[in-house]
């Protein structure tokens, strides 16, 4: 009972100390996300605004926040196209010059530390990637905020970790518990922004120990950031209502989902084959984002003389596109098919390419509004053919379902968060009535684009995590017995050699200790090279070996646990232990192997490479 209470206390302190520490991690991120947005406001106002006289179009639940108060100067096409090029210059010099550790996307940086680099982030990234970000995106560079914003609340959890000499498995807690704030807060979803935090971590597997601590620092960045007037709580998109009542309309959200699983590959393959590209190029890092802002500009460009409209959604984030298309399709055949069509088909095409310009260059952002983006864009188009030959099915009210529903599926197939994408999209849309559309949809999405992602450093499951390595490396230890790993060919001394004839077998043979037998093979004892030279430099080198051997040996037993074997080898500074069939002292030990640190690591390793074989 006692025991039982001492548990339930540990537990109990456990759970407060994590609290605490989620509470605070939260408040922090959540200042971060409000600090990062309004100085996205500010670059967006000064670069497009006052520069090229150009306002994108904001979605319903963010408006707009001037806090300088710049002229609008009028709407100039060529220098819009210029400035992502600018941004691009001056994003490119403060990453490289300061924190390389900054560039390209913010996700895939804080997966890598959790993985690779014991959660530690560089104490000079959030605030690096705060201003880069604020550029790259306030320039027109075609990226989002989640990445950014994941590396920032990550880079504060693990700042507080490593600054208060937390261990190296909760520093990877905090950090998560960071990401999982940032995204909740500025994304305004605080379920499924602590989801993300431990489901981004893997392509089919979620960091489950860090679930309640994510979930408690998400929703305290969520209240933080929205308890700002100017922000607010409304949801970031303004959707009309939708309730599922018609089983056939499965077949076409199902349909969607395999498209959006298409277009997610190419999405993936041009934006790694354009990231291979600049890394190629024979260039000062410094530059390779202008390079890239300067190729956003031709795009903007040419898509500016051909559809205007359609700029919203190439450049920056692109969430006032995804308002204006739920806006259209809400019409229903208020508008012409053929003006839907062209903008959705527009966007989705060139938001990818203008993507893998920005961030595959070098510049910093983040892969998850842009991928909304041509989501929502190829749910527009879908429901808007869907709509003109099925009327009957698909009817004018269940269109912007289809838009929302293609956002989360395409970010379900392109980055492997099925649950994270669905909960993400309902709560951004203020609604949970599209669950049973988002799941199906997303997790056809999900399955169809198979082992692709769109981040890199994503592993398949935790097993195969270097943070998790150990633990699965224990469990399998324990499964295998000594019998299975040590070496039966043993060089052995017989009780009867001398001194001085061991000494040349040594020479000889090389090892350092040598099981001393009898003429049965049974085991009396153990020497070794020094013990040897030690009865020399006494003069007793026609000593028989048998007397002055160590009597009192650590063995291993063939039915034993190589981890008892190993823990033997690390409690007596041992580098090899004798196998023997005796169990007990008054028994004759038959010496029957030899077991070492390589035969253990040997066996372990063989072993893995079988699961990880079965698993593949």
């Amino acid at each position: 009972m006692a025991g039982m209470e001492a548990q339930s206390t540990k537990e109990r302190k456990y759970l407060q100390r994590w609290v605490f520490w989620s509470i605070t991690i939260g408040v922090v991120a959540g200042l971060g996300a409000i600090a990062f947005y309004l100085l996205l406001q500010i670059t967006n106002d000064f670069f497009l605004g006052y520069l090229a006289g150009f306002q994108p179009t904001s979605p319903a639940g963010e408006p707009d926040i001037h806090l300088i108060h710049l002229p609008t100067a009028p709407f100039r096409l060529w220098v819009l196209a210029l400035i992502p090029a600018l941004g691009g210059l001056i994003a490119g010099l403060i990453i490289y010059t300061f924190t390389p550790e900054a560039e390209g996307d913010g996700t895939d940086a804080v997966i890598d530390a959790f993985h690779n680099k014991r959660g530690e982030i560089k104490r000079s990234v959030p605030l690096i990637k705060t201003i880069a970000s604020a550029i790259t995106i306030g320039t027109g560079g075609s990226a989002g905020r989640e990445g950014p914003i994941s590396q920032i609340g990550g880079g504060f959890g693990s700042l507080i970790a490593s600054r208060l000499k937390f261990s190296e498995r909760e520093r990877r807690m905090m950090m998560v518990c960071g990401a999982a704030a940032g995204i909740g807060a500025i994304f305004k979803a605080p379920l499924g922004g602590a989801l993300f935090g431990i489901e981004m971590l893997y392509k089919r597997d979620f960091e489950i120990e860090s679930m309640i601590p994510a979930i408690v620092s998400s929703v305290v960045g969520y209240a933080v950031f929205c308890s700002i007037p100017c922000i607010g709580w409304r949801p970031i998109f303004d959707t009309p209502p939708y309730i599922f009542t018609q089983p056939r309309e499965l077949i076409f959200f199902a349909i969607l989902g395999i498209i959006c699983a298409a277009l997610g590959i190419f999405y993936i393959k041009v934006f790694y084959a354009t990231q291979d590209i600049f890394n190629g190029l024979a260039i000062p890092n410094h530059l390779k984002p202008a390079i890239g802002g300067f190729l956003v500009g031709i795009l903007a460009l040419l898509i500016g003389y051909w559809n205007p409209q359609a700029l919203d959604g190439i450049l920056g984030m692109g969430y006032g596109a995804i308002q204006t298309t739920l806006d259209m399709t809400a019409a229903g055949m208020d508008v012409p098919l053929l003006e839907l069509v062209e903008l959705t088909l527009i966007i989705a095409i060139v938001k990818i390419f203008a993507t893998s310009f920005t961030i595959g260059s070098g510049g910093s952002g983040g892969v998850f509004a842009p991928s909304l983006v041509i989501g929502a864009m190829l749910g527009g188009l879908f429901a808007g053919v869907s709509h003109f030959f099925f009327p009957e099915i698909i009817a004018g009210s269940t269109m912007p379902a289809f838009v929302l529903v293609g956002m989360a599926a395409f970010f379900a197939g392109a980055a492997k968060v099925p649950i994270a994408a669905i909960l993400m999209i309902s709560e951004m849309a203020g609604s949970y009535s599209l669950l049973v559309p988002l799941m199906l949809t997303s997790v056809v999405a999900y399955a169809l684009s198979g082992g692709l992602t769109i981040y890199k450093k994503q592993v398949r499951t935790r097993k195969e995590s270097p943070a998790h390595r150990r633990e699965f490396m224990v469990d399998l230890l324990e499964g295998i017995r000594v019998k299975d790993a040590y070496v039966e060919e043993v060089e052995t001394l017989s009780e009867d050699t001398t001194v001085k004839e061991a000494l040349y077998f040594v020479d000889r043979t090389g090892h350092i200790s040598y099981p001393v037998v009898d003429k049965m093979g049974m085991m009396v004892g153990i020497t070794s090279l020094m013990d040897l030279e030690k009865q020399r430099e006494e003069g007793a080198v026609y000593r028989k070996v048998s007397r002055m051997c160590t009597k009192e040996v650590i063995v291993a037993y063939p039915d034993e646990l190589l981890e008892e074997a190993l823990h033997k080898m690390d409690l007596y500074h041992l580098g090899r232990l004798p196998v023997v069939k005796g169990r007990s002292e008054e028994e004759i030990k038959e010496l029957v192997g030899i077991i070492s640190r390589a035969d253990i690591i040997r066996e372990h390793c063989r072993r893995w490479s079988l699961i990880k074989g079965g698993s593949s």
